[in-house]
């Protein structure tokens, strides 16, 4: 039995009151495996960002509960919820967020200077060199690729050793290329460094790389695949969609 670094409990959110109310998440049941690469994919609207954002402790639930390791995010107040976030858990997110005024390096070590941490400046070097971001370190991001700029972000997620990261459509600014950059630095982190990923996809390239995908449709979870392969997601989502 793998264990669980995240998990949700009949896990629900709506937006609006009344007529206007949209029920995002529908009493989702989820656990997401430690040392594990899921992709979550499923239609527009099908609730997939907001269940990352609800687990990730982004965004709260109307009901429900979720779950890093054991600790219960419901009975956390917003100062606990931002140590979580700082301590525990490592965000890749489409746009980058990174600092315009910051080089490369101060961007990496952002979240750690900000824990008062102390950089694990061995860990640095080895998470810098693997996204060949050695020679980039002086640069801001106006100077650096889209590429370079997201691999400066999947080094942040990184270089803090958190229990899990997260990742929001990661790949969806990048070209193929820079694409698989990223993949292959998510997958790598699973397989050599023991880490915890989680992304949420609309591309089956992307989510072949996951140990498992889970499928939502309608703020319900209706299907999941383990190993999968690219064929076999597209198969499925054509299926939701059709």
């Amino acid at each position: 039995m793998v264990e669980a670094a995240a998990r949700a409990v009949g896990l629900v959110k709506t937006y609006g009151r009344g007529d206007t109310e949209v029920k995002a998440l529908d009493g989702v049941d989820v656990e997401f495996g430690r040392n594990e690469f899921t992709a979550i994919m499923g239609p527009s609207g099908s609730g997939k960002s907001t269940l990352m954002h609800v687990m990730a402790g982004l965004d709260s639930s109307t009901s429900g509960s979720t779950f890093i390791g054991e600790t219960d995010l419901s009975g956390l107040g917003d100062k606990e919820l931002t140590a979580l976030r700082r301590d525990r858990l490592g965000f890749i997110f489409q746009s980058f967020n990174l600092v315009p005024t910051l080089t490369a390096s101060e961007n990496i070590t952002l979240p750690t200077n900000i824990a008062g941490k102390r950089v694990d400046q061995g860990w640095f070097e080895e998470v810098t060199n693997r996204l060949g971001l050695s020679q980039r370190l002086d640069h801001r991001p106006a100077e650096l690729s889209g590429g370079q700029q997201q691999r400066v972000a999947c080094a942040r997620a990184l270089v803090s050793r958190p229990e899990l990261i997260f990742g929001d459509e990661p790949t969806g600014n990048l070209d193929s290329n820079a694409s698989r950059e990223v993949l292959d630095i998510l997958r790598t982190a699973v397989d050599k460094d023991g880490q915890t990923v989680v992304i949420v996809t609309h591309d089956a390239r992307a989510a072949s790389y996951a140990d498992r995908v889970v499928f939502l449709r309608d703020g319900n979870i209706v299907d999941e695949m383990r190993d999968p392969d690219m064929d076999a997601i597209l198969r499925v989502m054509a299926g939701m969609e059709g």
